[in-house]
């Protein structure tokens, strides 16, 4: 009797640690690590963005620079794995993906803004930006998206 109770005991703890460890990797991947990280993440996004003509390398396998972790956040209810991704490390400013996973990775979506090269600083990047969306967002996730863009302090 008392080794069962042990081993209830044991079982619990674990299922508790599990869940405290995929709580504590949360945010913990950059985007263009995702699609390695899980086989889920890149069927989604290849389903994401089919049939989108003359998306860069970089677009397709998120293969950019990330400058930020991924985080979560809740749009109408539901949770998203959520982060950016630049196409180098030095071309942030005009080039850029915002994506969201859901939790259950069965969608995903993207913000590709383009701002034109050599654009002087004076001027601004959100006025003189092309976006184009991925995945078919509705307005509250396309709000959601451009909400993350705009927490970059060199968004203006």
């Amino acid at each position: 009797m008392k080794r069962m109770l042990c081993q209830a005991l044991a079982a619990a703890l674990l299922a508790g640690a599990g869940t405290v460890a995929m709580a504590a990797n949360d945010g913990q991947v950059r985007a263009n690590q995702l699609l390695a990280s899980d086989p889920e993440y890149r069927e989604t996004w290849q389903e994401a963005i089919k049939g989108e003509e003359r998306l860069p390398d970089w677009v397709i396998n998120l293969s950019g620079s990330a400058p930020l972790q991924m985080s979560a956040v809740t749009e109408d209810g539901e949770q998203y794995l959520v982060g950016p991704l630049c196409e180098s490390e030095g071309n942030c400013t005009y080039k850029r993906l915002v994506v969201a996973f859901s939790w259950d990775k069965d969608d995903a979506y993207g913000m590709l803004v383009e701002v034109p090269e050599g654009l002087p600083s004076d001027k601004s990047p959100t006025r003189h930006a092309d976006y184009r969306w991925l995945g078919k967002p509705d307005e509250g996730m396309k709000a959601m998206l451009q909400e993350q863009l705009k927490r970059d302090p060199n968004w203006y």
